[in-house]
C-alpha cells in the first residue's frame, strides 16, 4: 500500500489532533495517529478514549490504507523535513512503514499496527446543535478557562459550564475562589440546555480553533459533545456532574464601587507581587476618598512594597485583600481602558468588570478575598 502527500500539509493537519494523545495512555495503540485513507481523503485520528480528534487532507493514493503511526516520532520526522512531497510504503504484513523523500534522498523505516486495532472515533449521535462563530467560542474560552478548577474531588468545577437558553448562551467557569461569567446574545439556540466540557477539551478549542468568524457546529448527546470547524472535528465526554448554582454567589448588594484605568491598576499589581507572601500572594487594596494604596508584605523575606493610584471611588473606607495572581489574570483578560471593581465588606467577594461591555457581550469576573492579618 502507498501513497504520496506534503509534508507541509501533513505536519500541519498532524499538529492540528496531536493534543488528544497523552504520553502514557490505558492502552499502547493511543501513542498512534490512526491513519485512515478512503478515496483519496486521509483522515487522521487522535484519541485519549475520553477526547478525540480528526482532521482530512488529500493525498494521491490508489487504494485505500489504513494504519496506526507513532505519533511522536511522525511529528519528529516531519518537523526536520524540507517542505515537498513523500511517499509512505505500507508492508501489507508487518505494517512497517517506508517513507522516501525525493528533497533528502533519504530513506525512513518506523513501525506500524494494523488500523483494524484503533478504538473507533464516537459517531456524531446528536440530539440537538448549534452554530457559532470560531472567534466567539474562542473568545468566551480564552477569557474564562484559567478560572476552572483542578481538584478532582471536585470534577464538576475542573470544566467549563456551556449555559443555552432562548436568548442567549453563557461560559461559566469557577473553582470556588475565582469566577468567570461570559454572556454573549448574538447567538440564539432557541432551546434549554446546559452541559459541562472538560478542561482539556477547552484548552484543545482554545489551540486549534481560528480567530475569525469560520462557522462551528456544535451538536451533543447525553454523554458527548462534537465540535466540527473546517476540516478539523473534536468529540469530547461531557463531565457527568450537576454544576453548583453560581447566581447564588454572585452579591447583589456590593455598593462600594471602585473606578479606573485597567492598565494603571494592572501594572501595580505586577510591580508589587514579586514583595508579597510567596505562600498566600496577598494583595491589599485600601480605599479611601479618591486614592487607592496597594501594598504587599512578605515578613519572612523582609519584602514590602506599597503604590498609590487616584481612583473614582463612590463607598465607605474599606481595606481589603485579594490573590495578586487571580487579579493580574482578571485584568489581563478583560478589554477596555476602564473597570469597575464593586466591593461590599472586607470578608465578601468581590465584582470585578469592564465599565462597557463589548457588542452582545457581557462579562463578569468574581474574586473571593484572602484574611487580612494584623501586618501593616
Amino acid at each position: 500500500m502507498n501513497f504520496l502527500v506534503s509534508v507541509k500539509d501533513l505536519r500541519e493537519q498532524m499538529a492540528k489532533v496531536q493534543g488528544a494523545i497523552v504520553t502514557k495512555p490505558v492502552l499502547p495503540i493511543l501513542e498512534n495517529f490512526l491513519l485512515d485513507i478512503k478515496d483519496g481523503q486521509l483522515n487522521i485520528y487522535s484519541t485519549d478514549l475520553e477526547t478525540s480528534m480528526m482532521t482530512s487532507m488529500q493525498v494521491e493514493s490508489k487504494e485505500d490504507v489504513q494504519i496506526a503511526v507513532p505519533s511522536k516520532l511522525m511529528l519528529d520526522f516531519l518537523r526536520n523535513q524540507p517542505d515537498g512531497p513523500v511517499n509512505f510504503a505500507v508492508n501489507d504484513e508487518t505494517f512497517a512503514v517506508t517513507v522516501s523523500s525525493s528533497a533528502t534522498k533519504g530513506s525512513y523505516e518506523l513501525p506500524g499496527q494494523s488500523g483494524i486495532d484503533f478504538p473507533q472515533m464516537p459517531a456524531i449521535e446528536s440530539e440537538s446543535g448549534i452554530n457559532i462563530p470560531a472567534n466567539i467560542l474562542l473568545r468566551a474560552i480564552t477569557k474564562a478557562s484559567f478560572a476552572t478548577g483542578v481538584d478532582e474531588l471536585r470534577p464538576a468545577l475542573t470544566g467549563m459550564k456551556f449555559e443555552l437558553n432562548e436568548g442567549g448562551i453563557t461560559f461559566v467557569a469557577t473553582d470556588a475562589n475565582k469566577f468567570v461569567r461570559v454572556t454573549r446574545t448574538d447567538i440564539k439556540p432557541g432551546i434549554e440546555h446546559d452541559f459541562i466540557l472538560p478542561k482539556k477539551a477547552l484548552n484543545l478549542l482554545k489551540t486549534s480553533l481560528p480567530n475569525d468568524d469560520t462557522p462551528v457546529s456544535m451538536e451533543w448527546n447525553k454523554s458527548n459533545v462534537f465540535f466540527t470547524y473546517g476540516t478539523t472535528r473534536l468529540i469530547c465526554r461531557l463531565i457527568d456532574e450537576r454544576y453548583p448554582d453560581y447566581r447564588a454567589v454572585i452579591p447583589a448588594d456590593n455598593n462600594n464601587v471602585l473606578s479606573i484605568g485597567r492598565q494603571d491598576l494592572l501594572q501595580v499589581i505586577r510591580r508589587v507581587i514579586p514583595f508579597a507572601s510567596k505562600t498566600t500572594v496577598l494583595v491589599r487594596l485600601k480605599l479611601a476618598g479618591s486614592e487607592l494604596v496597594i501594598s504587599t508584605e512578605d515578613i519572612e523575606m523582609a519584602t514590602k512594597s506599597e503604590e498609590t493610584l487616584t481612583c473614582d471611588y463612590d463607598g465607605t473606607d474599606l481595606e481589603i485583600g485579594f490573590n495578586g495572581n487571580f487579579l493580574r489574570d482578571m485584568l489581563s483578560l478583560l478589554d477596555g481602558d476602564r473597570i469597575q471593581i464593586r466591593l461590599s465588606t472586607p470578608n465578601r467577594a468581590g465584582l470585578i468588570m469592564p465599565e462597557e461591555n463589548e457588542k452582545d457581550e457581557d462579562m463578569l469576573m468574581l474574586i473571593m478575598p484572602l484574611m487580612l492579618s494584623t501586618h501593616s
